[in-house]
C-alpha cells in the first residue's frame, strides 16, 4: 500500500509532535509515525523554559495546560552540598509574559500537544509504526517505508523529517555521520510528595554531587540526582533508606520531603548524551531535535530546542512546498538559522558538566566563586538566566566576563541589566 503526503515525520516526541501541530495549523498534509504504542506515560521531569512557553503559546496550547498539573516557579537557588546558598536566580527579571519557569507533571505538555494535533484532519498520527527505510529517486529522498500492525507501508512525501531521537534511524539511512558521546553520569529522577510544599527550586552541587529539587503542583516535587551511568540497580540494592540519608546530607532542610520516597516505582533513570552531526539536511530530508543535536540536560534546553527547531522548520516548509524546492540547499536555511544557538548550548552544557560534576577541589572552588559572583553581579546573572531561558544565541560570557566571574577583574557595569529579545 502506498499513500502520498506533503511531509512525513518520523517520531512524535517533543519536536515531531510540535512540528505536526505547526504544520496542521497551516493545512499542510502531514503523516507522523512513532514506534511507541501511544503518547509517553513514563516518569520524566518537565520544565518549560520561556522559549518553550512561547512556542506553546503560539500554537494555542499553553493556556490549555491543566492548572492542577502545572506550577509556575520564579526563584532558583544554587547551593553547596550541605545547604550553604551560593546564588539565587529570579526568572521575574526576564521580560513578561514569559518571566517564569513552568514545572509540569509528567508528559502533560506533550499530551496537550498531541490532543491538539488530533483535532486537525490534515495530519495523520500513526502510533505502533516503525520506520524501516527511505524511498529515493536518485539522490532525492521522496518518501519512506514503514512497518506496522497492517504490515509494510510506503509513504511518498515531498519532505521527510527525522525527529526520532539521538539514535535516529532516519539519520542512519541518510548516511549522515554522528559523533555520539555518552556522558559517564545520568540522572535518577523521582517525584515525591510532602506535607510541607516546596515553593522554590534548589540546585545543590558538591564533590561529584548534583541534586536538583523543583516544586510541582500541590505538595509534589521533582528530584534530579546525578548517578554514574548504569548504576541504577546498584543504587536500588543499597536501599531506599540509604538514598534518603544521602539526600539528607546534601540538602538537610528537605529531609522531611525525602521521607516521601517509599517505593522505587516513584523513580526513573535518565541517561545523558550528546550528538553532533556535520549537517542536518539532505535532498528531501531534514533532521530536528535530538536526531540532529542531542545535548546534556545541564543546558536546560534539550526539549526546548527540539520545539524551537520544529517552529523554525514549520516556517520554512510552506515556501519550499510552494516553490517545489525540497533540495538540501533550500532546507539548509533552517540549519543556518538554528545551528548557532544549538552549538552554543551544547558547548555551554559541556562546560557546566566539567565544573559542576567535578571532584577536583580547585575546580570546585572556582565553580563556587563564579556562583557567588553571579549573586552580586546583576549583569552577568541576567546573561546566564537569559541563556538558560533560551533567549540568547550568544554565549553568556565573553573572555572578560569570564575573568570577572572568576573574581579576577572588577565590573563597573555589575548593576546593569540589558534584556535581550526572544531569539527564536
Amino acid at each position: 500500500m502506498t499513500e502520498e503526503t506533503d511531509v512525513a515525520v518520523v517520531g512524535a516526541g517533543g519536536g515531531g509532535a510540535v512540528l505536526a501541530l505547526a504544520l496542521a495549523k497551516q493545512g499542510i498534509r502531514t503523516v507522523v509515525l512513532d514506534q511507541a504504542t501511544g503518547p509517553p506515560k513514563g516518569l520524566r521531569g518537565e520544565i518549560l523554559q520561556p522559549n518553550g512557553q512561547r512556542v506553546l503559546d503560539r500554537l494555542g496550547v499553553l493556556q490549555s495546560l491543566p492548572a492542577d498539573a502545572t506550577r509556575s516557579v520564579r526563584l532558583f537557588h544554587f547551593c553547596r552540598a550541605g545547604g550553604t546558598r551560593l546564588c539565587s536566580i529570579d526568572y521575574g527579571d526576564l521580560p513578561p509574559p514569559y518571566n517564569r519557569a513552568i514545572v509540569t507533571l509528567p508528559n502533560v505538555a506533550h499530551h496537550a500537544i498531541v490532543a491538539a494535533v488530533q483535532q486537525h484532519t490534515s495530519v495523520t498520527l500513526r502510533y505502533g509504526t516503525s520506520f524501516s527505510g527511505l524511498v529515493r529517486e536518485g539522490n532525492q529522498v521522496v518518501g519512506l517505508s514503514t512497518q506496522g500492525p497492517e504490515g509494510t507501508h510506503t509513504i511518498r512525501a515531498k519532505i521527510v523529517v527525522g525527529a526520532d531521537g539521538a539514535f535516529s534511524k532516519v539519520r542512519e539511512a541518510l548516511n549522515i555521520p554522528a559523533d555520539l558521546y555518552l556522558y559517564p553520569d545520568g540522572y535518577l529522577i523521582a517525584i515525591l510528595e510532602s506535607d510541607e510544599p516546596v515553593s522554590e527550586s534548589f540546585y545543590y552541587v558538591g564533590d561529584r554531587t548534583i541534586l536538583g529539587i523543583f516544586p510541582a503542583t500541590g505538595n509534589k516535587a521533582y528530584l534530579f540526582y546525578m548517578i554514574p551511568k548504569d548504576s541504577m540497580e546498584t543504587v536500588k540494592q543499597r536501599g531506599l533508606a540509604a538514598l534518603q540519608q544521602t539526600w539528607s546530607q546534601i540538602a538537610p532542610q528537605f529531609s522531611r520531603l525525602f521521607r516521601g520516597l517509599n517505593d522505587w516505582g516513584q523513580t526513573a533513570y535518565m541517561p545523558t548524551g550528546r550528538i553532533r552531526t556535520p549537517t542536518w539536511v539532505a535532498d528531501g530530508a531534514v533532521l530536528i531535535g535530538d536526531a540532529a543535536h542531542a545535548m546534556n540536560p545541564h543546558a536546560s534546553q534539550g526539549r526546548m530546542q527540539a520545539m524551537v527547531d520544529a517552529m523554525a522548520l514549520a516556517d520554512l516548509l510552506p515556501g519550499c512546498l510552494a516553490d517545489q524546492d525540497y533540495s538540501a540547499v533550500r532546507l539548509k536555511e533552517f540549519e543556518r538559522a538554528r545551528r548557532p544557538q544549538v552549538t552554543m548550548l551544547q558547548q555551554l552544557a559541556d562546560q557546566q558538566v566539567f565544573y559542576w560534576n567535578t571532584k577536583n577541589p580547585v575546580v570546585a572552588f572556582l565553580r563556587d566563586r563564579v556562583f557567588q559572583t553571579l549573586d552580586r553581579n546583576a549583569r552577568l546573572r541576567y546573561q546566564v538566566l537569559s541563556t538558560t531561558a533560551g533567549l540568547r544565541t550568544m554565549p553568556p560570557f565573553n573572555r572578560i566576563d569570564r575573568a570577572i566571574a572568576a573574581g579576577l577583574l572588577p565590573d563597573i557595569r555589575a548593576h546593569e541589566r540589558s534584556p535581550h529579545p526572544m531569539s527564536l
